[in-house]
């Protein structure tokens, strides 16, 4: 039986409580965002103790289901002032589902300069102190606490930015081998854990079982139907396990749409050289790995091991949007420099896109010069030091853009754009400007259908059929989002139809019920409903959904090509 944990860090106290009704049905962001909107007051401060921050695994979570080990974050975000959710990998989303737990919800606020802990077991969970952690990066908290709880367990933290409450500040996850290198990084959520006063969180899955399943042989047939899908498509069973995310940055170089020296070029000279082509031939030659699972399940297996030249570990291999934003983003062409600022940004806990987006609007601003490496990383650390500068930086590009007075800050509802230029890739711009959650790839990537010819093909450079590219798979991705899949398995489903029924059958199966793929889709409308509808209760409007007006008017080379999906479209964007 799931239930829900509640944690209130003001009285520090924990009490468990069935899953009430207006839940049922619900996991992963479904769950985060039907909390937060019933719940929190749209218009609190977001790290007041009016906030709540939920985290909770997906349906099919604590299965056999392959990918189905994804975990939600969810809060009023401080970074946007709208609701947000944020996925990360790593062994929480498994543990958390086989302990039983539907959804932790963190609500209060601990005395000032108080940090504590929560160590959660089966049918046990305990408030415990936690100043010896207070100041330390991710790395040494999961160190200094796997002394304690072992190694058999999950462990979920903030850095130094969430104790700092930074608006760009992520929460970690660790993989499984311990590394605190799987981040809900988007919205600032790291600064809700930190302003609760809750460095960490301890996850022994010890005693915990697998999900119940209502018809297990059912369950079964539709598992490896599903995994079969999986391994069948050329993506997520080659270009993702041999090339990692980063295969993109070659295929979005070739069609122009590689945001280049802070969006202002769809190009750059220098994108083989952080390829994901070069980051495979550099880990094989220095002894990493670079097929690995981020999380137990995992048959894609598109999170790589870096080494240095000496052949020690540096961090995971940075995703695409990390190698973007600190490399084409910022004019660097260095991927050891990449892998070295991944490891700090997952150390210091803030969100890699935000925060190298908000470098190279710094480098706009005449802070430092594109392709500074090493003032990059100098400046960097200044996060982990807390310092005004490095507090500027952690806050984001919008506060960067502020601070230095640079006219191109590319945001949305106050959040940075990932690593597809709106104008060359005009159905992720809808994305980018309509969705709930502030500029964000992950809530509907059009870039299938755009570039990669994945789901049908829609013509990247111009306005038609991009509103309702965008609106079908927002809608398709909050259900896998509230499944608890791995966004990657989008690939197959979108060309392959019996992997989208297999997911159907598996809910079917788990929960003993007769869903249709028409209510699948359906629940995904329904949960981004919920979420416009808290933005607007936020006071967020249509004035909010939109992408900054520097891409209407500056065309981008090398196509000479602005973003001109009409306003009126885009307020059409959630009429389903």
């Amino acid at each position: 039986m799931f239930k829900i944990l509640r944690v209130d860090m003001t009285s520090q106290t924990v009490a468990w409580q069935d899953v009430p009704a207006e839940y049922q049905g619900l996991g992963g962001r479904g769950l985060t965002s039907a909390i937060v909107a019933k719940e929190v007051d749209p218009t609190c401060s977001p790290i007041g103790p009016l906030n709540k921050l939920v985290i909770a695994p997906g349906l099919l979570g604590g299965t056999n289901c392959a990918n189905s080990g994804r975990v939600s974050v969810g809060a009023k975000s401080p970074l946007t002032g709208g609701i947000k959710e944020a996925n990360s990998g790593g062994q929480a989303g498994q543990y958390l589902a086989k302990l039983g737990v539907a959804a932790i919800v963190v609500e209060g606020q601990a005395p000032a300069d108080k940090l504590f802990k929560l160590v959660l077991g089966k049918d046990k969970a305990e408030i415990k102190a936690a100043d010896h952690l207070k100041g330390l990066g991710n790395y040494a908290t999961v160190e200094k606490l796997a002394e304690t709880y072992g190694s058999k367990v999950g462990y979920c933290s903030i850095g130094q930015a969430g104790e700092y409450k930074l608006t760009g500040a992520s929460v970690a996850f660790t993989d499984q081998e311990l590394r605190p290198t799987r981040h809900a990084g988007r919205g600032g959520l790291g600064a809700v854990m930190g302003s609760k006063g809750l460095k960490a969180i301890v996850i022994d899955p010890t005693h915990g079982s697998a999900a119940p399943l209502a018809d297990p042989e059912a369950f079964k047939k539709a598992a490896k139907r599903f995994a079969k899908a999986l391994a069948e498509h050329p993506v997520t069973s080659g270009g993702l396990p041999a090339y990692g995310t980063d295969i993109l940055i070659n295929i979005l170089n070739e069609a122009g749409g590689l945001p280049t020296r802070n969006f202002s070029s769809g190009r750059f000279e220098g994108a083989e050289k952080v390829s994901g082509e070069t980051l495979n031939e550099v880990t094989i030659k220095r002894g990493g790995n670079p097929t690995h699972g981020c999380m137990g399940g995992c048959v894609i297996r598109c999170s790589g091991i870096y080494h240095d030249a000496k052949g020690e570990y540096v961090s995971k291999w940075p995703e695409y949007e990390t190698v973007w934003a600190w490399g084409p983003n910022c004019g660097i062409d260095d991927l050891d420099a990449i892998a070295r600022i991944d490891r700090l940004c997952d150390d210091f806990g803030v969100d890699t896109i935000e925060i190298g987006c908000a470098m190279a609007v710094a480098m706009e601003g005449g802070l430092l010069k594109f392709g500074d490496v090493a003032g990059a990383e100098k400046i960097l650390t200044e996060v982990g030091k807390g310092t005004p500068l490095g507090r500027i930086l952690g806050s984001g590009t919008g506060a960067m853009g502020h601070v230095f007075g640079v006219r191109r800050v590319p945001v949305v509802k106050n959040q940075s754009l990932p690593a597809y230029d709106p104008r060359a890739v005009k159905g992720i711009g809808v994305t980018y400007a309509t969705s709930p959650m502030g500029a964000d790839h992950t809530a509907g990537y059009s870039v299938t259908a755009n570039i990669l010819s994945v789901g049908g093909k829609v013509d990247p450079l111009k306005a038609a059929g991009q509103v309702e590219l965008s609106r079908g798979l927002q809608a398709a991705t909050a259900a896998i989002d509230t499944a608890g899949l791995c966004l990657f398995v989008a690939f197959a489903v979108l060309d392959i139809p019996d992997a989208f029924a297999a997911i159907v059958d598996m809910l079917n199966a788990k929960y003993g019920l007769k869903l249709t793929g028409d209510d699948v889709g359906k629940l995904g409308g329904q949960i981004l409903g919920m979420e416009k509808d808290f933005n607007v209760r936020a006071g967020l409007n249509n004035a909010d959904d939109r992408l900054p007006d520097f891409f209407k008017f500056e065309k981008l080379p090398p196509h000479g090509v602005v973003f001109d999906v009409p306003d009126s479209e885009l307020d059409k964007t959630f009429i389903f």
